[in-house]
């Protein structure tokens, strides 16, 4: 009974310990969220409640919208709208939160809405000091900044998203982390930029903001890969070679709350573009390619009903459901998950650590475990 008990404990550490998943292929991560974005959508494309006017605010004709979005299969109607999600990320990864095939992903915070989300995601437990995403700077040190303070990745931690409160969330006064968020120009304004940054930054200055917190998602993506692409001079921060990378697009959320359901459609379709072209741009690049995880998932779901997909909180039924896929190197390629234990937001912060080998409950034991599915596919089963 002693030794049947010690090897239950061992196999228990082993799924909590980073170094017991073997030598993990990953040396990058980049955690991608496309802020509340529902897990409905991701599982069973276009809802064709909302493709009108009366539920849905479009001004689009329904008739094109369907044209784009629509099939009666499922499965086929998902692809239309997340062919990059659907063809390759879950095809050679994972992705939780299928519920009708009884997949449960869900938010722990108690609160279901940005700030409190960001920073379960990102600290491994809500924090119910949280309650506003006008809270102000966050007390809790981030696994970015924990990551950043290392020597192995000092300077090669960065962050970018449309929302300026990632400011906030990320603690950047604290933290020093180079950020691109919000209406910031994306080239600091020297005599030395060329004449495509100040092309961009002049867009910066001179488009109508939809809000004055956030930017525009494709703004943001043309600056991330302009940050990224070979040969490139930083133009903020210290490198433009980051090992961990967090990227937040914010449209998916702000045309919900505008109710404009046509929007919604065309902004997650593109954020799956926007993935795409992140995880093609990376792959053609040596010290990024086939050692690199993508996280992607959301920051909150939200309601269901013809008027509540508008909102999310907890006054709004189903805003604690949220989904994630996983695709790097150490990922096996599982697909679509079904039946197992609910995982949770709060697991991402202790993954994004362990798979660049460092052990964020060490530092912080009160933060939920890793997923230790993510993180099976050691080098020596590897195909």
């Amino acid at each position: 009974m002693h030794r049947r008990w010690i090897a239950i404990l061992s196999v228990s550490l082993a799924l909590l310990v980073p170094g017991a998943f073997g030598q993990l292929h990953t040396k990058n991560v980049v955690l991608i969220v496309s802020d509340g974005l529902r897990w409905q959508e991701i599982f069973t494309g276009a809802d064709a409640a909302l493709i009108n006017e009366k539920h849905g605010g479009i001004w689009e004709s329904a008739e094109e919208l369907r044209r784009k979005y629509w099939n009666d299969d499922p499965v086929k109607r998902r692809k239309l709208l997340f062919p990059f999600l659907w063809d390759v990320v879950v095809s050679r990864g994972q992705i939780y939160g299928n519920q009708s095939k009884g997949s449960v992903a869900r938010v722990t915070n108690g609160m279901a809405f940005s700030y409190p989300g960001y920073n379960e995601m990102l600290t491994g437990r809500g924090d119910p000091r949280i309650n506003s995403n006008e809270f102000g700077p966050n007390p809790n040190k981030t696994v970015f900044e924990w990551i950043n303070g290392m020597s192995e990745f000092h300077g090669k931690v960065a962050v970018y998203g449309t929302w300026n409160v990632f400011k906030n969330i990320f603690n950047q006064p604290r933290s020093g982390l180079p950020m691109q968020v919000g209406w910031d120009l994306p080239a600091k304004e020297t005599s030395q930029l060329s004449p495509r940054q100040e092309l961009l930054n002049q867009f910066y200055r001179t488009t109508t903001p939809l809000d004055d917190e956030d930017v525009w998602d494709s703004f943001e993506q043309t600056a991330l890969l302009d940050f990224l692409k070979p040969g490139a001079k930083p133009a903020r921060g210290p490198s433009n070679r980051p090992r961990l990378l967090f990227v937040g697009y914010g449209e998916t959320d702000n045309w919900a709350h505008s109710g404009r359901y046509d929007l919604v459609l065309e902004s997650a379709h593109h954020v799956d573009e926007f993935v795409r072209q992140l995880w093609d741009t990376m792959q053609a690049m040596p010290e990024y390619r086939d050692q690199t995880t993508f996280i992607f998932t959301t920051d909150h779901g939200r309601g269901s009903g013809l008027e509540e997909w508008k909102e999310h909180g907890v006054e709004e039924k189903g805003s604690e459901n949220i989904w994630l896929a996983v695709l790097g190197p150490d990922t096996s390629p599982a697909g679509e998950m079904s039946g197992h234990t609910p995982v949770t937001q709060s697991q991402i912060a202790a993954t994004v650590a362990a798979l660049l080998g460092q052990d964020w409950r060490q530092a912080n034991p009160d933060a939920a475990p890793p997923l230790d599915r993510v993180m099976k596919r050691t080098a020596a089963a590897r195909p």
